[in-house]
């Protein structure tokens, strides 16, 4: 079984990759969920329908969030009646927040929404929230504390980050279908994927999961991360911006700092190759491809890559 941590567009993509090589009983997508707020009294879990959409085949190709041929005529006529219309809900979308505001509310658990759903969509592989529980990403800025959409979109990324705050961190548990894998233990986890998902705002909240985090420390289960920075900025978000504003390099070398020894090995840009070297003289492998995941085939290649470095950790 192989874990992949996503997040964001990054997450989304790679995840696309993992499911055309790997068969559904070898891979479980953890989503985060720090990004989850209420808004119009619906239930938003972007991440989830990010990957979801994606996974489903119904995304929209050119923002990679979304629907693809969304309509909008319900945030037309909110707007017209002086509703709020900063988040933008599509027709289609509003369909599966509706219902996931529905089911919540009469108590049953996001983890077990979100694979009925994915059945929905024809999504043959385990896709999970990472906690049932109420987590959520906070942004300090020099505006203030931020919630997290509030910076992410209401306020396009424009503040000064600070630093974050995971709120419901402490009391969050793996959600139950991650929590039987982790208590199955290491023997039936081959490996771990962290996707060029965005460090800070999509894999940290993952990593506030406490049965999580311990998953990726556990030193019998090896850990592959792909970069989300390539050639000194991010393919997508605000990634590069707060290492900048955080004081990390804007490259290679800044995103394996901050994971430190949490990473076995290292999946980089062709663009970055000189960064390989030192990376392998501090004993994490490398493996140099191009990462740019620009279709299905490309994202297949990418998912081909990281399995092939797991599987050379695993071996020694």
């Amino acid at each position: 079984m192989i874990l992949a941590l996503a997040g964001g567009v990054g997450g989304a993509r790679l995840a696309q990759g993992l499911v055309q090589v790997l068969e559904p009983g070898q891979l479980a997508i953890v989503v985060n969920v720090g990004d989850d707020f209420e808004h119009l009294g619906l239930h938003v879990s972007p991440d989830l329908d990010t990957v979801m959409y994606t996974l489903g085949g119904v995304h929209n190709p050119d923002t990679g969030w979304g629907r693809a041929g969304e309509t909008w005529n319900f945030l037309a006529t909110l707007g017209r009646i002086g509703g709020d219309t900063w988040f933008r809900l599509g027709d289609n979308d509003l369909a599966v927040h509706l219902e996931r505001t529905r089911r919540l509310r009469a108590g049953e658990p996001l983890s077990r929404i979100t694979a009925d759903f994915c059945r929905g969509f024809g999504i043959a592989h385990a896709v999970m929230p990472a906690t049932d529980d109420r987590l959520r990403t906070f942004v300090d800025t020099d505006a203030g504390e931020l919630a997290f959409q509030e910076y992410f979109v209401r306020q396009r990324c424009e503040p000064v980050v600070r630093g974050f705050r995971f709120e419901g961190a402490q009391g969050a548990r793996a959600c139950a279908p991650l929590a039987a894998l982790a208590a199955a233990g290491a023997p039936h986890i081959d490996g771990i994927v962290l996707c060029p998902s965005n460090p800070w705002l999509s894999v940290a909240p993952l990593l506030a999961v406490r049965e999580l985090a311990a998953l990726v420390d556990a030193p019998s289960i090896p850990v592959v991360a792909v970069s989300p920075i390539v050639g000194g900025d991010a393919i997508k978000g605000p990634a590069a911006k707060i290492m900048r504003e955080l004081g990390h390099p804007v490259d290679v070398s800044g995103v394996v700092a901050h994971y430190g020894r949490r990473v076995d090995g290292w999946v980089v840009d062709e663009r970055d190759r000189g960064f390989a070297a030192a990376i392998e003289a501090a004993g994490q492998r490398v493996a140099v491809t191009d990462t740019m995941m620009t279709g299905p085939a490309r994202a297949a290649a990418l998912a081909r890559t990281a399995l092939a470095l797991l599987d050379a950790l695993r071996t020694g």
